[in-house]
């Protein structure tokens, strides 16, 4: 509850971001043509984000006739999660990772790197589709999907207000004139970027919770990502390099360099598993064999 209450809060503030945004270009008039904006670019978000990411990404999808064992784990979960079954793909990357996509339940898929499949066993990898699924349950696929639409809007008017606003001959349009420039394109990206981060941050852990509940192997999560995060480390993702917008839709961080800690797009691992571990441990649980193998 208090992570939904604080992922509705966060995104609250990036629309505001967005708003403000509008209204320092064009005073009122501006932050209603933001606000337009920002609705057309989440219905097109909204419709295309899946396709948009799995061609990105150059995902095959699969079935039982083709990767029967994972389908019938994602089955499986599924069930148990009480979802629709979603599509199955599969990238063919070394990186050991997974992220899941779609803007409802009944329109999702799960998306695994042939490098998982090849690096965990059947355990740790029930765990990581067990997290995924909790992202479609809980919605979060759609709300990141958002998130990340309105920063790239942000940037995009922060930009349209450098090269056109506040330059000219007339800045009556622009509420605070050159300030307000200097503001939009210097404040408002690097604000968005880090409500983005921590919405990013606040679902990961939400989902890390959920999808041990069910698997019912905090454990086994707790091994996968600890598995996935040091050959990460190791192992480049081309793809998400060249797309590094979507780099918080990953089980862990695909990208390699770069910020870290407040401009990380997901939560330490080490926290992610110390939680995990917490959780076994209230429950009473030691490594053992379980149901999805």
């Amino acid at each position: 509850m208090m992570n939904t209450l604080r992922t509705g809060l966060l995104m609250a503030a990036l629309t505001g971001i967005f708003l403000a945004v509008g209204w320092l270009i064009g005073g009122q008039a501006g932050m209603a043509i933001a606000f337009l904006f920002a609705l057309g670019s989440n219905l097109f978000a909204y419709w295309n984000s899946d396709r948009m990411v799995l061609a990105m990404y150059g995902a095959q999808a699969v079935d039982e006739s083709t990767a029967p064992e994972l389908v019938h784990l994602v089955r499986q979960l599924s069930q148990a999660a009480g979802l629709p079954m979603p599509k199955v793909y599969i990238v063919h990357n070394e990186q050991p990772n997974a992220f899941a996509t779609g803007r409802n339940p009944e329109h999702a898929a799960v998306c695994v790197t042939t490098g998982l499949i090849e690096r965990v066993n059947d355990e740790e990898l029930a765990g990581v589709l067990a997290h995924e699924l909790s992202h479609v349950k809980n919605r979060d696929t759609l709300t990141m999907t958002i998130t990340a639409t309105i920063a790239g809007a942000v940037s995009m008017l922060a930009n349209f207000a450098f090269f056109m606003g506040g330059w000219g001959r007339d800045n009556r349009s622009n509420p605070l004139g050159l300030v307000g420039v200097l503001l939009v394109t210097l404040l408002a990206p690097l604000a968005a970027v880090l409500v983005q981060m921590a919405v990013s941050r606040t679902r990961e852990f939400e989902a890390d919770r959920s999808g041990a509940l069910l698997s019912g192997r905090p454990l086994w999560l707790a091994s996968a990502l600890n598995r996935i995060e040091h050959a990460a480390e190791q192992i480049d993702n081309p793809q998400a390099e060249a797309n590094p917008a979507t780099a918080h839709m990953f089980i862990v961080n695909p990208l390699h360099g770069g910020f870290s800690g407040l401009f990380a797009s997901h939560p330490p691992t080490a926290e992610r598993i110390a939680r995990l571990n917490a959780m076994a441990a209230q429950m009473g649980q030691a490594r053992a064999a379980g149901p999805w193998t």
